[in-house]
């Protein structure tokens, strides 16, 4: 292996030379009985039994393998099992999380095949793209509530699962406040104190230098061990496999969680300090110019004055009581406070060389968000028919601080040989407020009530859901330094849902959707070809995307599978002439295979392939019409298997194949990225360290051929922007229980 494959810290040396010679110790030295899992040669974890939500049913249960889990979280539906619900979906255990040494929510989802990671615009915010729909890191939710997390990274110690809704969802769990969330929607769960007391250190290292340590710790107390409280800490810093980039972490959580016969209750408080140093940016392609060849992928073309730092504090709550033993009621509620500073210069291409231009964008931001629901649930029957009815409402605000400050002068560089520009110091016509004292510049508010009945008939081998939601989006924006208010919205739209499940066998389900997505509208510009806007300032009612999807899903036991095809509809805005309207639509359908599960002892598997076909349509002069959306691939397939090596006790080989077909990045399709390939390789080997202690050794390769490539074009719908894929990265780790 070459001698600059790793940049350590004297520190970081120290700690694995020890974790070194505790595995050989543990090893040459005959112990007592190791664990279970340890004595008996497999692989396990410890199981968390805990309510993660506050719910009776608690978590759902893993499928066979350990991976994803038997169901989750279905909106104001509650936690459902996947062959009961209406909907695809798929649930990511912490047992993955851990195995694959997943840092964020990004490193999990690259397991989906639905799902695709890009970036935000012009900054460094982790942005998922879900049936070719972007889903922005601001409209994940946590526990069932938005606006809670960090919007730029999300750290992989406050969840205990990451949760994967595919199709429109606006019903289930409201307007996404972001304005995203059409194709999909992701909600993590947090971490709970399981039943056995839990002490976890971990600690590692991965290309570029960057170490970490983290300590999970979880006591229940009480009578009936009724109380649970779990502390999470971390800190990671150091380079990365990009030349000159640098991250640094810290973290802190703690959930608490207390029951007794009729309530449950639990909260959440979190704090994250996350700095990005010189972050490779992505590059915007010239409109005359082919799509320049993928640079190495450990090369870094960012300014080395450019940062992104963020800084959050959430709390959350949760609580749940059993008014009868068929009626229950739920609260729950959130505040967030977050402080954003980034010095950025996002390069555009020039020429067909690498070279580029741009200017130093700077930029401070401040959020205050609250939010609340409340609902009730309740089960009773008519006659022979079942029904579950319940009725929700939910609010919530944030408003939002800017400032901003985009350079005079142009900042020059190249892809492929980057080299250092001055900054630029002097500010340009374009500055708004002050940036170290950002000013209100949007207040949004959403409000809504929804109502559902799910009935079962057939003994529970049919089941239909019927429902709505009505939704009330409000957004106030303030001009820049002069704090004028310039526009303000307030539009109400119902969205409806129906959805059916027959179970044909007990392995196998039938299911077919109706259910819609809803955006806030946009407001027209003043002018556009130099010409006035004939509806200027028109304000426009928000805009619903329309899905209807059927599906089938498979449960073997210890095989699962499903198939679904879907296709979306979403209203597009363009000016036709010189008046702004929504004249154009894009439609993406597809069909989605998934696989997972333990078809065989020692051998788990978790992948599948979407086929998504993105059209755009009534565009304007019909100039684009069946053409490809910007930044959509065709073709999408994962592989991941994990093998328990035969006659070598307690060692697990896993790999990852990732494809993504081309790319267009431009509404004529005259310009494309080509496809790609990556796979990841991985290793896990347990150690009984004796006196209950359990060693648990993983090493990692992700793209482990070095593949340069292209991997996402845009995100933010209609940009093409590009963002380079990540280069080879070695990361070690180690956690031992006590």
């Amino acid at each position: 292996m070459p001698a600059h494959f790793f940049h350590l810290r004297p520190s970081v040396v120290a700690t694995l030379l020890a974790l070194n010679a505790a595995a050989a110790l543990a090893q040459t030295t005959t112990a007592e009985p190791a664990a279970a899992a340890v004595s008996s040669g497999t692989l396990s974890t410890v199981t968390v039994e805990a309510s993660a939500d506050a719910s009776a049913e608690g978590l759902t249960k893993p499928y066979a393998g350990g991976q994803v889990a038997r169901g989750g979280r279905v909106g104001i539906l509650g936690n459902q099992d996947m062959m009961s619900t209406p909907f695809s979906s798929n649930n990511y255990t912490n047992e993955l999380i851990q195995d694959q040494q997943a840092k964020s929510v990004a490193d999990v989802l690259l397991n989906d095949p639905s799902v695709r990671q890009a970036r935000g615009f012009g900054n460094f915010q982790e942005l998922y793209v879900v049936r070719g729909f972007p889903v922005y890191s601001d409209d994940v939710s946590y526990n069932g509530l938005y606006g809670m997390l960090p919007r730029q990274y999300i750290a992989s110690e406050f969840f205990e699962r990451v949760e994967v809704f595919r199709g429109a969802n606006t019903f289930l769990n409201g307007a996404a406040p972001g304005g995203s969330g059409i194709g999909g929607a992701i909600n993590l769960l947090p971490k709970r104190a399981p039943n056995e007391p839990l002490t976890r250190v971990g600690f590692g290292v991965q290309t570029g230098g960057q170490g970490f340590v983290n300590l999970d710790l979880a006591r229940r107390f009480g009578p009936d061990d009724s109380l649970g409280v779990r502390v999470n800490a971390v800190r990671r810093e150091g380079g990365t496999g990009v030349k000159n980039e640098s991250q640094q972490l810290s973290a802190f959580g703690i959930g608490l969680d207390w029951h007794n016969r009729n309530v449950r209750l639990s909260a959440d408080f979190g704090y994250q300090d996350y700095d990005l140093k010189d972050g490779r940016p992505s590059l915007t392609p010239s409109s005359t110019l082919p799509i320049p060849r993928a640079p190495d992928a450990r090369t870094n073309f960012a300014q080395p004055w450019t940062y992104s730092k963020e800084k959050d504090k959430f709390a959350t709550f949760r609580g749940e009581v059993d008014i009868t033993d068929n009626i229950t009621a739920w609260a729950a509620g959130g505040v967030r406070r977050s402080d954003e500073d980034n010095v950025l210069s996002n390069p555009t291409l020039t020429d067909a060389f690498g070279n580029t231009s741009n200017t130093r964008f700077s930029n401070t931001r401040k959020d205050r968000i609250g939010t609340a629901e409340i609902g009730v649930r309740g089960n009773f029957a008519t006659g022979p028919v079942k029904h579950t009815v319940v009725v929700s409402a939910a609010k919530y605000s944030n408003d939002r601080d800017n400032a901003y400050a985009i350079s005079a002068q142009s900042v020059r560089n190249n892809i492929y040989t980057p080299y250092a520009s001055p900054y630029p110091v002097a500010n340009g016509a374009f500055v708004g407020n002050t940036l170290d004292n950002p000013r209100l510049t949007d207040k949004i508010d959403t409000s809504s009530v929804a109502i559902a009945d799910t009935m079962s008939f057939m003994d529970d081998r049919l089941l239909v859901t019927l429902g709505a939601r009505r939704q009330t989006i409000e957004q106030t924006s303030f001009a820049y330094n002069t704090l004028k208010q310039t526009s303000t919205y307030d539009k109400s739209k119902t969205t409806p849902v129906a959805g059916v499940v027959f179970k044909i066998t007990p392995t196998v389900s039938a299911y077919a959707n109706y259910i819609e997505g809803l955006v806030k509208g946009n407001v027209a510009g003043t002018t556009v070809n130099n010409r006035p806007v004939t509806n200027a300032g028109e304000i426009f009612a928000p805009y619903q995307a329309k899905q209807k999807e059927i599906g089938v899903k498979y449960d073997g036991g210890t095989l699962g599978a499903s198939a679904a095809f879907f296709t979306t509809d979403q209203p597009t805005y363009y000016y036709s002439g010189q008046t702004y309207g929504l004249y154009g639509k894009q439609r993406n359908q597809g069909l989605e295979f998934s696989v997972f599960g333990q078809p065989a002892k020692g051998l788990r598997l978790l992948g599948g392939l979407t086929l998504l076909d993105a059209k755009q349509k009534n565009t304007q002069g019909g100039a684009t019409d069946g053409l490809t959306a910007i930044g959509v691939a065709k073709q999408q397939a994962n592989l991941g298997a994990e093998w328990d090596v035969p006659g070598v006790r307690n060692l697990s080989l896993n790999a990852r194949v990732l494809y993504t077909s081309k790319q267009y990045a431009n509404a004529t399709n005259t310009q494309s990225v080509p496809s790609w390939t990556r796979v990841d390789v991985g290793a896990r080997y347990l150690v009984d360290l004796g006196n209950g202690r359990l060693l648990t050794l993983r090493a990692r390769i992700d793209n482990l051929f070095n593949k340069s490539y292209w991997a996402s074009v845009g995100g933010t719908q209609g940009s093409n922007y590009l963002v380079l894929g990540a280069p080879r990265t070695f990361a070690v780790s180690g956690t031992i229980d006590f």
